[in-house]
């Protein structure tokens, strides 16, 4: 029996004495974690072997062989011809010494994440894990740590719930424009080769051919089982092309095996998915870099990185400013969505200046402000204000500022948290809190600004309501507590 046929016995066997069978309505009655339900934010992990070049993103291992690419010439000038040096000599060079993973979770759960997931492996092919299935493992080569075991050995010990991402299935094309060119791109290839299978690249918007070879599908299927048995995560997320034809078997089958792991070990589990990769209602729907522009009855997670152009670290990073990315919390928060936040640390292990300091002052919003934010669950108006939010994935780049009008809310417990994503000595008027409201009817005991000694007024006419706070200039989210009897 191979590696891979271990595996895939015990997801069949997992499936057959558990309540998941493969298919839709076997799920349809799963529901989502309480812990990721309240969590609200957390943090993503792309580190790899894409961190040594560190050049305009992390696909440049897909990039850097095609010839009308950035990455195609800077490679040739920078590392050499690519018969000489492919993308697989980067793996020699990723000896990162100064990683250090408990200093990295401190970092994150100081900036206020609740849960962590890092990639254990990108579409490049490179296990950022021990794995018995591949020989192309950070535990065997360059590093040689087992990077995800000591992630999660130093998530758990801070309390935060263990993640993992998977974005192997693209890896079946990743490299196939390799082949067009002199390259170590070569056939014939195996499985288990590190470029394999190398196949040329599908439209993106082809569900349904060409597919990947059989034993390509089957190894991923072995691949996340493996994942699963040796590191138990919490959640499991997949990227794009999961949704493809021939994915959908073994995606279902995995889905059956995880969850019925889940119940047998006592975890409450989740599966991460984008696009209509599963039903909805049998997973967490995923909206990268994007957003919705009501609030969902359904649990939803929006990730993005802290730079504009790239999930890994790069030299040409772009970076939000910290007044934005926590204006798209509290957004995507009073929406019923969660806000995982992606790091990419340099290829030597360390995590740059510019991350380190929007995590830190994260943090800081979140020590004040973080009662409305954790825990809770949207109020029956989400929003009002001038400030139109983009809906859909791949939208961040088109987004508008928000302005002293656009204010969210958050409920949890007797409070209703009222939110102006920016307030400059000016008074707040909120539209769904007048007296003849048909919105808010309720008795207000309390009425507090979260972080400020000083108290503000309000008053409420017959079509608004009116908080006076000269004192408060912020360009960022600022948190009324509203107590009701």
């Amino acid at each position: 029996m191979t590696v891979q046929e271990k595996y895939l016995k015990i997801a069949d066997e997992v499936i057959e004495k558990g309540p998941y069978k493969p298919d839709w309505l076997s799920f349809s009655d799963y529901e989502v974690p309480k812990w990721f339900r309240n969590a609200k934010f957390g943090i993503f992990i792309h580190w790899g072997l894409f961190s040594i070049p560190a050049f305009r993103n992390e696909w440049y291992s897909r990039n850097m062989y095609i010839q009308d690419m950035e990455e195609w010439e800077h490679h040739r000038k920078t590392f050499g011809e690519h018969t000489k040096f492919g993308y697989k000599d980067f793996i020699p060079m990723f000896t990162a010494p100064k990683f250090e993973p408990k200093e990295w979770v401190k970092l994150f759960k100081k900036a206020g994440a609740r849960y962590v997931m890092p990639v254990a492996e990108h579409h490049d092919g490179f296990q950022m894990y021990d794995s018995e299935i591949s020989e192309w493992t950070v535990k065997k080569k360059g590093l040689k740590r087992d990077v995800l075991g000591e992630l999660k050995e130093a998530i758990e010990a801070e309390n935060l719930i263990f993640c993992e991402s998977n974005h192997r299935v693209e890896h079946a094309f990743f490299f196939g424009h390799g082949k067009e060119f002199d390259s170590d791109v070569k056939d014939p290839m195996k499985l288990g080769d590190f470029y394999y299978p190398s196949m040329p690249e599908p439209d993106n918007q082809d569900l349904f051919s060409p597919a990947p070879p059989t034993d390509f599908l089957e190894d991923w299927l072995a691949r996340n089982v493996e994942l699963v048995e040796k590191y138990r995560p919490n959640m499991v997320y997949f990227d794009w092309w999961v949704q493809h034809d021939s994915v959908k078997e073994y995606l279902k089958k995995f889905v059956a095996y995880y969850y019925n792991r889940g119940k047998e070990w006592g975890m409450d589990v989740a599966v991460s998915y984008k696009h209509d990769a599963m039903m909805l209602g049998t997973g967490i729907l995923d909206m990268e870099r994007g957003h919705f522009s009501d609030a969902k009855p359904f649990s939803w997670q929006a990730d993005t990185s802290m730079a504009f152009n790239s999930w890994c670290y790069t030299a040409q990073n772009r970076f939000k400013s910290v007044k934005d990315i926590l204006q798209d919390l509290v957004d995507i928060v009073s929406k019923n969505g969660c806000l995982l936040l992606n790091v990419g640390p340099k290829s030597d292990g360390t995590i740059c200046e510019e991350e380190v300091k929007l995590l830190t002052e994260i943090g800081k919003w979140m020590e004040v402000n973080g009662e409305a934010i954790y825990d809770t669950h949207p109020w029956r108006v989400q929003s009002e204000g001038n400030t139109e939010v983009v809906e859909g994935m791949f939208s961040e780049e088109g987004r508008k500022d928000f302005d002293s009008t656009d204010i969210r809310f958050t409920c949890k417990g007797d409070c209703i948290y009222i939110i102006p994503m920016q307030q400059h000595k000016e008074d707040v008027i909120v539209k769904s809190m007048g007296e003849d409201s048909k919105d808010f009817h309720g008795i207000i005991t309390e009425f507090t600004l979260l972080g400020y000694e000083e108290k503000p007024e309000f008053t409420r006419e017959a079509d608004r309501m009116i908080i006076h706070a000269p004192f408060v200039d912020s360009d960022r989210p600022v948190v009324y507590r509203m107590r009701l009897k």
